[in-house]
Protein backbone atom coordinates (compact mmCIF):
# COMPACT_ATOMS: atom_id res chain seq x y z
CA UNK A 1 0.00 0.00 0.00
CA UNK A 2 2.74 2.45 0.99
CA UNK A 3 4.60 2.01 -2.28
CA UNK A 4 1.41 2.49 -4.33
CA UNK A 5 0.48 5.58 -2.31
CA UNK A 6 3.90 7.14 -2.79
CA UNK A 7 3.79 6.44 -6.51
CA UNK A 8 0.40 8.14 -6.77
CA UNK A 9 1.49 11.17 -4.74
CA UNK A 10 4.61 11.50 -6.87
CA UNK A 11 2.54 11.37 -10.06
CA UNK A 12 0.22 14.05 -8.71
CA UNK A 13 3.16 16.32 -7.81
CA UNK A 14 4.72 15.89 -11.25
CA UNK A 15 1.41 16.64 -12.97
CA UNK A 16 0.74 19.71 -10.81
CA UNK A 17 4.24 21.03 -11.57
CA UNK A 18 3.64 20.53 -15.28
CA UNK A 19 0.34 22.40 -15.12
CA UNK A 20 2.08 25.28 -13.34
CA UNK A 21 5.08 25.30 -15.67
CA UNK A 22 7.39 24.40 -12.78
CA UNK A 23 10.18 21.86 -12.34
CA UNK A 24 9.57 18.84 -10.11
CA UNK A 25 12.69 19.61 -8.05
CA UNK A 26 11.15 22.92 -6.95
CA UNK A 27 8.80 21.01 -4.63
CA UNK A 28 9.84 19.06 -1.53
CA UNK A 29 7.51 16.31 -0.36
CA UNK A 30 7.31 16.12 3.42
CA UNK A 31 5.94 12.78 4.58
CA UNK A 32 3.84 13.63 7.63
CA UNK A 33 4.47 10.66 9.87
CA UNK A 34 2.76 11.68 13.11
CA UNK A 35 1.32 8.75 15.09
CA UNK A 36 2.93 6.27 12.68
CA UNK A 37 5.31 3.68 14.19
CA UNK A 38 9.02 3.56 13.42
CA UNK A 39 8.57 0.41 11.32
CA UNK A 40 6.29 2.26 8.90
CA UNK A 41 8.72 5.18 8.66
CA UNK A 42 11.54 2.73 7.97
CA UNK A 43 9.48 1.26 5.14
CA UNK A 44 8.98 4.74 3.68
CA UNK A 45 12.72 5.40 4.11
CA UNK A 46 13.51 2.20 2.22
CA UNK A 47 11.27 3.47 -0.59
CA UNK A 48 13.37 6.63 -0.83
CA UNK A 49 11.69 9.12 1.51
CA UNK A 50 14.21 11.27 3.39
CA UNK A 51 12.04 14.16 4.61
CA UNK A 52 9.56 13.57 7.43
CA UNK A 53 7.26 15.92 9.33
CA UNK A 54 6.20 15.49 12.94
CA UNK A 55 3.69 17.38 15.09
CA UNK A 56 4.87 16.48 18.57
CA UNK A 57 8.30 17.02 20.07
CA UNK A 58 8.52 13.74 21.98
CA UNK A 59 7.52 11.73 18.94
CA UNK A 60 10.06 13.53 16.77
CA UNK A 61 12.87 12.97 19.29
CA UNK A 62 12.07 9.28 19.72
CA UNK A 63 12.01 8.71 15.97
CA UNK A 64 15.16 10.78 15.47
CA UNK A 65 17.00 8.43 17.82
CA UNK A 66 15.61 5.26 16.20
CA UNK A 67 15.95 6.01 12.49
CA UNK A 68 18.83 6.71 10.06
CA UNK A 69 20.64 10.00 10.57
CA UNK A 70 20.36 11.22 6.98
CA UNK A 71 16.66 11.92 7.51
CA UNK A 72 15.57 15.56 7.51
CA UNK A 73 13.07 16.18 10.29
CA UNK A 74 10.59 19.02 10.07
CA UNK A 75 8.65 20.23 13.10
CA UNK A 76 5.28 21.15 11.62
CA UNK A 77 3.04 21.20 14.70
CA UNK A 78 2.45 23.89 17.30
CA UNK A 79 5.60 24.26 19.39
CA UNK A 80 5.60 25.20 23.07
CA UNK A 81 8.55 27.26 24.28
CA UNK A 82 9.42 24.76 27.02
CA UNK A 83 9.90 22.01 24.40
CA UNK A 84 12.18 23.94 22.04
CA UNK A 85 15.44 22.79 23.67
CA UNK A 86 14.71 19.15 22.84
CA UNK A 87 14.68 19.59 19.05
CA UNK A 88 17.34 22.23 18.37
CA UNK A 89 20.13 20.58 16.42
CA UNK A 90 17.85 17.71 15.42
CA UNK A 91 15.42 19.41 13.07
CA UNK A 92 16.05 20.67 9.57
CA UNK A 93 13.32 23.29 9.95
CA UNK A 94 10.59 24.52 12.31
CA UNK A 95 7.45 25.43 10.34
CA UNK A 96 5.28 26.79 13.12
CA UNK A 97 6.83 29.99 14.49
CA UNK A 98 4.06 32.48 15.23
CA UNK A 99 5.20 34.58 18.21
CA UNK A 100 8.15 36.65 19.31
CA UNK A 101 8.40 34.64 22.53
CA UNK A 102 8.81 31.39 20.58
CA UNK A 103 11.35 32.97 18.22
CA UNK A 104 13.36 34.31 21.16
CA UNK A 105 13.42 30.85 22.74
CA UNK A 106 14.60 29.26 19.49
CA UNK A 107 17.30 31.94 19.24
CA UNK A 108 18.46 31.32 22.81
CA UNK A 109 18.56 27.53 22.53
CA UNK A 110 20.25 27.69 19.12
CA UNK A 111 22.92 30.01 20.53
CA UNK A 112 23.60 27.47 23.30
CA UNK A 113 24.24 24.80 20.67
CA UNK A 114 26.12 27.20 18.42
CA UNK A 115 23.87 26.50 15.46
CA UNK A 116 21.51 28.40 13.16
CA UNK A 117 17.93 27.06 13.11
CA UNK A 118 15.87 27.43 9.96
CA UNK A 119 12.30 28.54 10.60
CA UNK A 120 9.11 29.40 8.76
CA UNK A 121 6.60 31.95 9.99
CA UNK A 122 3.17 30.37 10.38
CA UNK A 123 0.42 32.54 8.91
CA UNK A 124 -3.28 32.08 9.62
CA UNK A 125 -4.33 33.21 6.15
CA UNK A 126 -7.92 31.99 6.56
CA UNK A 127 -8.15 33.65 10.01
CA UNK A 128 -9.66 30.55 11.56
CA UNK A 129 -10.06 30.96 15.31
CA UNK A 130 -9.14 27.33 15.93
CA UNK A 131 -5.77 27.65 14.15
CA UNK A 132 -2.44 29.01 15.25
CA UNK A 133 -0.51 31.49 13.10
CA UNK A 134 -0.07 35.22 12.67
CA UNK A 135 -2.41 37.61 10.91
CA UNK A 136 -1.13 38.51 7.47
CA UNK A 137 -0.62 42.18 8.30
CA UNK A 138 1.65 41.29 11.22
CA UNK A 139 4.06 39.09 9.27
CA UNK A 140 6.35 41.68 7.65
CA UNK A 141 7.04 43.59 10.91
CA UNK A 142 7.68 40.24 12.60
CA UNK A 143 10.14 39.11 9.91
CA UNK A 144 11.91 42.47 10.12
CA UNK A 145 12.23 42.05 13.88
CA UNK A 146 13.75 38.59 13.47
CA UNK A 147 16.35 39.90 11.01
CA UNK A 148 18.57 40.84 13.98
CA UNK A 149 18.57 37.31 15.41
CA UNK A 150 21.91 35.64 14.76
CA UNK A 151 20.87 32.02 15.34
CA UNK A 152 17.61 31.99 13.34
CA UNK A 153 17.24 31.98 9.59
CA UNK A 154 13.79 32.92 8.37
CA UNK A 155 13.33 30.78 5.26
CA UNK A 156 9.75 31.60 4.33
CA UNK A 157 6.13 31.13 5.28
CA UNK A 158 3.77 28.31 6.20
CA UNK A 159 0.02 28.03 6.44
CA UNK A 160 -2.52 25.37 7.33
CA UNK A 161 -5.49 25.89 5.04
CA UNK A 162 -9.04 24.95 6.09
CA UNK A 163 -10.15 21.36 5.62
CA UNK A 164 -12.35 21.40 2.52
CA UNK A 165 -14.00 18.81 0.32
CA UNK A 166 -13.13 20.72 -2.85
CA UNK A 167 -9.46 21.70 -3.03
CA UNK A 168 -10.31 24.63 -5.30
CA UNK A 169 -11.88 26.31 -2.27
CA UNK A 170 -8.35 26.80 -0.86
CA UNK A 171 -6.79 28.23 -4.01
CA UNK A 172 -7.29 31.81 -2.79
CA UNK A 173 -5.60 30.96 0.53
CA UNK A 174 -2.50 29.72 -1.28
CA UNK A 175 -2.55 32.64 -3.71
CA UNK A 176 -2.63 35.10 -0.81
CA UNK A 177 0.29 33.44 1.00
CA UNK A 178 2.32 33.44 -2.20
CA UNK A 179 1.60 37.15 -2.71
CA UNK A 180 2.64 37.91 0.87
CA UNK A 181 5.87 35.99 0.33
CA UNK A 182 6.63 37.95 -2.85
CA UNK A 183 5.92 41.22 -1.01
CA UNK A 184 8.34 40.30 1.78
CA UNK A 185 10.99 39.20 -0.70
CA UNK A 186 10.65 42.60 -2.34
CA UNK A 187 11.58 44.31 0.92
CA UNK A 188 15.01 42.61 0.95
CA UNK A 189 14.82 41.90 4.65
CA UNK A 190 18.14 40.67 6.06
CA UNK A 191 18.30 37.10 7.38
CA UNK A 192 15.88 35.81 4.77
CA UNK A 193 17.62 34.25 1.80
CA UNK A 194 15.36 31.37 0.88
CA UNK A 195 11.92 31.33 -0.67
CA UNK A 196 10.10 28.52 1.09
CA UNK A 197 6.32 28.25 0.94
CA UNK A 198 5.06 25.35 3.04
CA UNK A 199 1.42 24.91 2.09
CA UNK A 200 -0.85 22.14 0.93
CA UNK A 201 -1.78 18.84 2.57
CA UNK A 202 -3.31 15.57 1.39
CA UNK A 203 -6.59 17.15 0.27
CA UNK A 204 -5.18 20.15 -1.57
CA UNK A 205 -1.44 19.84 -2.26
CA UNK A 206 -1.89 19.85 -6.03
CA UNK A 207 -3.64 23.22 -5.96
CA UNK A 208 -0.96 24.49 -3.53
CA UNK A 209 1.78 23.49 -5.98
CA UNK A 210 -0.04 25.29 -8.79
CA UNK A 211 -0.01 28.41 -6.59
CA UNK A 212 3.69 28.24 -5.71
CA UNK A 213 4.18 25.80 -2.82
CA UNK A 214 7.80 24.69 -2.44
CA UNK A 215 6.96 22.21 0.35
CA UNK A 216 3.83 20.09 0.66
CA UNK A 217 2.95 18.16 3.82
CA UNK A 218 1.28 14.86 2.94
CA UNK A 219 0.31 12.35 5.63
CA UNK A 220 -2.89 10.44 4.89
CA UNK A 221 -2.12 10.39 1.16
CA UNK A 222 1.06 8.42 1.93
CA UNK A 223 0.43 6.50 5.13
CA UNK A 224 -3.35 6.11 5.07
CA UNK A 225 -5.71 7.14 7.85
CA UNK A 226 -3.94 8.22 11.01
CA UNK A 227 -3.72 6.16 14.19
CA UNK A 228 -4.61 8.32 17.19
CA UNK A 229 -3.31 7.30 20.59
Amino acid sequence: MLKDNLTKVEENIVNACERAGRKREEVTLIAVSKTKPVEVLQEAYDLGIRVFGENKVQELVDKYEALPKDIQWHMIGHLQTNKVKYIIGKVEMIHSVDSLKLAQTIEKESAKKNCVTKILVEVNVAEEESKFGMHMEDVLPFVEKLSTFEHIQVCGLMTIAPFVENSEDNRKIFKNLHKLSVDIMGKNVDNRNEHVLSMGMTNDYEVAIEEGATMVRVGTGIFGVRNYF
